[in-house]
């Protein structure tokens, strides 16, 4: 971009001014404000002595002087009421603290908002005790940025770096704050279908959302595109039917992007301040154009926790139910990209009209959480609703603040008749350029030829090469419980014997639950020896074969309880089976009241078995004398157990009460994407002959480096 890096750089080098007076933390809440101030004070000047002319005419004899000013303005809601503008505030330096503060005053409604954000009207007075309010503000007028020489476009990337470089000097997620805007052409061209009627009928009312803005790229890129495809003469007309929405927690993006959207002409008042989570600022509300949204789009941030708002967010789920935003289930308390993608997806159409949707995730919302976690039930959520249209994998290191993989989620309430039950998947990792020079972790690029190629490539829809085309319920899965079932083996050995001594349940047999009364404490305890004393005995008197079987020894167990007066309480049972039974693979198994085999946790196993559509559920009979009862499976799991699970290990079971709690069905129903499997292209290793003959080269010239040592020593 033309001289984009060298008015960064001037803006940048601004900075250096503060050094010893400000923190380096501290840089950002001065540069910025000022930057964007210059910016606005240089966009009134053709209009500011006709602003001034209404103000000395109607103020304090009219109520309410907005609309009369605006109009002055040229219909803009950025105008100063102030007889100062930034030249005239340099002509009075002794003054300048306080009549700056007098020009931030004299801004417009929607501009005070924009300097409350800031909170710029502390640091004019630090400024300036300092020395340098005047020093700074003269350095501002060796920058040009001006509206018409300085594009609102090249002015988001300038304050995209300067919003990098800011957090790079102190460790903050600049990711936060924004995303390349190669990324968001990209995904502007995904979100447009090619019949899509806003492309060629300017007159449609459409609607865009975005619950975490940043400055406000993703929402003006959008608008961007509409405007170019129908071409300047309808820009006007657009201006007021392509709608931007949009909500931002961090007070400096949100001062900027308001400022940009008011520079633009657009309703600031679309632009909500706050935490999309704990403060929807687009809850449904009949006097309001939105929600629903026609399109929405956002950058989230990576991996952020949602602790802070726990109760809230928890609340609202366990209350409202589908109600809520947050139905679908809760991701693990430290990544809240999926409650994003809930939150964005309460704001579609409920009706026959489209919503489309495109949202930047990392990894781990396409994988992370087994089957029943909140992360596998969201993605169960929308995919058994056919929303999820596709997912575009980008390139690495296309981010200033990480180098980690992405990836574009396009979702619709609203599929076509070729994608129905179907989602797209395209590798598109290898798409990009290397930039000539880096800005922070970022080091690639997507130009746009490689954005048009992917943008077809989706758009065609064809299977093969770095797209493939699935079945939605190609990426489910039921987890089912395998267990095998106990088998001990029982023995009265003096080994065995001795283990009793390390029970708990035997070693408290001797310890009092009484804490005050010492006489008692004393006489339980002493109770309890004495029925140790009477349970040593009692097992001395067992057989010490080793038995196979425990209900034999069960039962010889309590034959000889009885013999010696022993009560066996279910405590120490358990001790003494503890103590003197071993896990033996050849022993009987271990059965429970109820005739069925008890499993043995340390075996218990899981099967992934494929999800097929529409299963039907039966009752099969197991066949073994020991489940011989009518089993509820789906045939899908049954016909799998058969072929992949009893051959190999003929005494395992399903364990039936392990079921899904949607459809009541034996085991758990999950979903994942897992990118690297379906794009992997096997390498077979290369012949043994040419490994071989590597091998022996390096040997070679190991041996010969190893003469020349010998060589060389020899001759000192």
């Amino acid at each position: 971009m033309k001289n984009f890096r060298q008015t960064t750089d001037l803006i940048w080098n601004i900075a250096d001014l503060l050094r010893g007076d400000y923190r380096p933390r501290e840089y950002v809440d001065v540069i910025l404000p000022l930057t964007v101030f210059y910016r606005l004070d240089l966009a009134m000047r053709p209009t500011r002595a006709a602003v001034r002319d209404v103000y000395n005419k109607y103020h304090g004899k009219l109520d309410g002087m907005d609309d009369l000013l605006k109009s002055a303005a040229g219909n803009s809601h950025v105008y100063n009421t102030s007889p100062f503008d930034w030249n005239k505030l340099l002509e009075a330096e002794d003054d300048i603290a306080h009549n700056f503060i007098n020009y931030l005053n004299g801004y417009s409604p929607q501009v005070q908002d924009i300097i409350e954000k800031f909170d710029f009207r502390r640091q004019v007075n630090r400024l300036q005790a300092s020395q340098l309010l005047v020093l700074v503000m003269r350095e501002f007028k060796k920058v040009d940025l001006h509206p018409d020489r300085v594009s609102n476009l090249q002015m988001g990337y300038i304050f995209e770096e300067l919003i990098r470089k800011f957090s790079e000097q102190y460790n903050e997620t600049a990711g936060e704050h924004f995303t390349p805007r190669e990324v968001i052409r990209l995904m502007v061209e995904l979100l447009f279908n090619e019949g899509d009627p806003i492309l060629t009928d300017p007159s449609i009312i459409r609607t865009f959302y975005d619950p975490a803005c940043g400055t406000g790229g993703m929402l003006t890129e959008a608008k961007n595109h509409i405007l170019n495809k129908h071409g300047e003469a309808k820009w006007p007309q657009l201006s007021k039917t392509v709608m931007l929405y949009g909500q931002e927690l961090n007070p400096t993006a949100f001062a900027v992007a308001k400022s940009d959207l008011l520079l633009k002409g657009e309703e600031p008042d679309r632009i909500y301040y706050g935490n999309s989570f704990t403060d929807d600022g687009y809850k449904e509300k009949p006097d309001r154009l939105a929600p629903p949204f026609d399109y929405m789009l956002s950058n989230p941030p990576f991996g952020v926790s949602w602790k802070k708002v726990e109760w809230l967010i928890k609340r609202e789920h366990n209350t409202m139910g589908e109600n809520g935003r947050f139905s679908a289930g809760l991701p693990r308390i430290n990544d809240g990209a999926l409650l994003f993608l809930q939150h964005i997806l309460s704001k579609r159409h409920r009706d026959d009209k489209p919503t489309r949707i495109a949202i930047i995730f990392n990894g781990s919302p396409l994988f992370t959480g087994d089957a029943g976690s909140g992360e596998s039930e969201i993605r169960r959520w929308i995919i058994e609703n056919d929303w999820l249209e596709g997912i575009v994998a980008l390139p690495d290191q296309l981010f200033y603040n990480t180098g980690i993989n992405t990836y574009i989620w396009v979702l619709t309430n609203q599929k076509s008749a070729a994608r129905k039950g179907k989602i797209q998947l395209i590798n598109a990792a290898s798409f990009y350029q290397k930039m000539k020079k880096s800005l922070g972790s970022k080091r690639h690029e997507i130009n746009s030829d490689q954005i048009t190629t992917i943008a077809e490539l989706y758009k065609a829809f064809t299977d093969g090469g770095d797209c493939r085309l699935y079945d939605n319920h190609f990426f489910g899965f039921r987890k089912v419980r395998i267990d095998r079932p106990l088998r001990l083996n029982f023995q009265a050995s003096d080994e065995r014997l001795a283990r009793l001594e390390e029970e708990r349940g035997f070693i408290n047999l001797a310890k009092s639950k009484k804490k005050k009364d010492k006489a008692l404490i004393a006489q339980e305890e002493a109770a309890g020896r004495a029925l140790q004393v009477q349970i040593r005995a009692m097992l001395a008197t067992l057989p010490d074969e080793l038995i196979k079987d425990r209900a034999v020894f069960l039962q010889l167990l309590r034959q000889a309880a009885k013999a010696q007066g022993v009560k066996l309480t279910a405590t120490i049972s358990k001790a003494i089976v503890a103590a003197l039974g071993e896990k033996d693979e050849t022993a009987k198994m271990c059965m429970n009241k109820k005739g069925k085999p008890e499993p043995d946790n340390s075996l218990r196993d899981y099967e992934a078995i494929p999800l097929t559509p529409n299963a039907p559920a039966a009752a099969y009979t197991v066949g073994d004398s020991w489940l011989d009862e009518k089993v509820p499976l789906t045939e899908d799991v049954w016909s799998y157990f058969k072929r992949e699970v009893r051959p190999h290990v003929d005494d395992a079971f399903i364990d039936t009460s392990f079921v899904d709690e949607k459809d009541s069905k034996v085991g758990k129903v999950g979903y994942e994407i897992n990118f690297n499997r379906y794009f992997y292209e096997y390498t077979p290793p290369r012949p043994l002959a040419e490994i071989e003959a590597d091998i022996r080269e390096l040997e070679q010239d190991i041996m010969q480096l190893l003469s020349q040592i010998g060589t060389s020593g020899a001759a000192e």
